[in-house]
């Protein structure tokens, strides 16, 4: 069993991939080349902006390439916490939001011709506990009302056999609307699109410190220093203390995933009938689905740390999978591998400035389409072609504790799992 992401393995990151040299100086440089990164540096240079996108190891290296490939709706905040969070206008253009972000993924895979097996294939919320599949009615019924949302419906324990091969849950909430896609191709294709567009990708250039100039950034990497007019930091989960203030507002949670060999063509119908995403009502989540060359792909978080061992994660993974899905109980594994979300105190994403710098993050694991329309919205504003942003107008909380994140997440973790008995 390989401990390196299945993704990148079947789809490498591409030997001609356009990369640069450390420019001498640009209009604007973008610190991460994951989708956030990636987008923003489409949109700068679709307005007409000079960039330089800084990445610490390879393109694409974090958890754009790591993650389920799934874009689902919504935000992690749930609807209607935003709702009385935020009021009911700004709660619907949230919403609006959302969709439109699975949109725009659509539309840039379509206009850039990126080859990701993208697929409107929907997502099941699947009931963990009786109680839980009590509350999906209400829940149904609540973005009916409010949202006057009508692509969602109940299934019950009987029927969600027509979308799960599986006896271990309650019921479900189905959402037509959620994409799938091959997260690797995808950000390897945003990656080539922003270099046709003329963009720098410069690989291995971690950025180590900024300092404030009469004209923008003087910006210290490994590969040397640079000039900038801006700078956008767009490193979510694997965001450092370089800006001190963006570090206090968001900490790394780790998510970890295993893939099967490829399955049977009718063992794979048998468990996923009709090829939709699927993840669990517990805080503790499970997350699956079939990936296009037919493996069961299954992540979670067994806890919040993003350090666990991944060949006993891959175990207990393994542990929970047959639970789900006894017919996989003899089925090699291939991959174990993790990646970092980023999480914010109120899960919601973030964009704005800190001490001059910018910053679009915190997706909570909705990142795929998240991080992509935030990342184009976070370019427009840079390029002077936006105003703002729903995400610009909300608190953004920031504590002196967060980077203690190992002192304070086994704590958080065990409250998650008395959560997960006792509701």
């Amino acid at each position: 069993m390989k401990t390196t992401p299945f993704w990148t393995e079947e789809c490498p990151r591409p030997a001609d991939l356009p990369v640069s040299d450390l420019p001498e100086r640009v209009d604007v440089a973008v610190i991460g080349s994951g989708y956030t990164g990636l987008n923003a540096a489409i949109a700068l240079r679709k307005a007409g902006a000079s960039v330089a996108v800084l990445e610490q190891q390879t393109i694409g290296w974090g958890a754009s390439s790591r993650n389920g490939g799934m874009a689902t709706t919504g935000l992690k905040e749930e609807m209607p916490n935003v709702f009385k969070r935020y009021g009911d206008e700004m709660g619907r253009a949230f919403w609006r939001w959302a969709l439109d972000s699975i949109d725009h993924v659509e539309q840039m895979v379509e206009e850039e011709e990126i080859a990701c097996n993208f697929s409107r294939s929907g997502h099941v919320t699947l009931a963990f506990k009786p109680s839980h599949y009590k509350h999906f009615a209400g829940e149904a019924q609540w973005f009916h009302d409010n949202l006057a949302y009508e692509d969602l419906w109940v299934v019950d324990k009987a029927q969600v056999r027509a979308e799960i091969g599986s006896n271990a849950y309650f019921g479900g909430i189905v959402d037509r609307n959620s994409a799938a896609l091959h997260p690797a191709r995808y950000v390897f294709g945003l990656a080539q699109a922003a270099a046709r567009r003329g963009a720098h990708l410069v690989e291995h250039a971690e950025v180590t410190g900024l300092a404030r100039t009469a004209t923008g950034f003087r910006i210290l990497t490994r590969k040397g220093e640079m000039q900038a007019g801006d700078v956008l930091m767009a490193t979510n989960g694997y965001t450092g203390n370089v800006v001190p203030g963006l570090r206090r507002g968001i900490f790394p949670v780790g998510s970890y995933i295993i893939t099967t060999e490829p399955l049977p063509l009718e063992l794979q119908q048998e468990l996923s009938p009709r090829g939709r995403m699927f993840f669990d009502s517990r805080h503790f989540l499970n997350y699956f689905r079939i990936t296009p060359d037919g493996r069961m792909l299954f992540g979670g978080r067994h806890n919040l740390s993003p350090n666990l061992d991944l060949l006993e994660s891959a175990q207990m993974m393994r542990r929970r999978m047959v639970e789900v899905f006894p017919a996989l109980r003899d089925v090699p594994l291939t991959h174990t591998w993790t990646g970092r979300l980023g999480l914010t105190f109120d899960l919601m994403p973030h964009v704005g400035r800190v001490d001059g710098v910018a910053y679009a993050y915190g997706y909570a694991g909705h990142g795929v389409s998240v991080a992509s329309y935030l990342g184009k919205e976070a370019g427009e504003m840079l390029a002077g072609k936006r105003a703002t942003s729903l995400f610009a107008q909300i608190k953004h909380d920031r504590y002196p504790f967060t980077p203690y994140d190992k002192l304070y997440l086994p704590i958080v973790s065990q409250w998650f799992r008395f959560l997960d008995r006792v509701s």
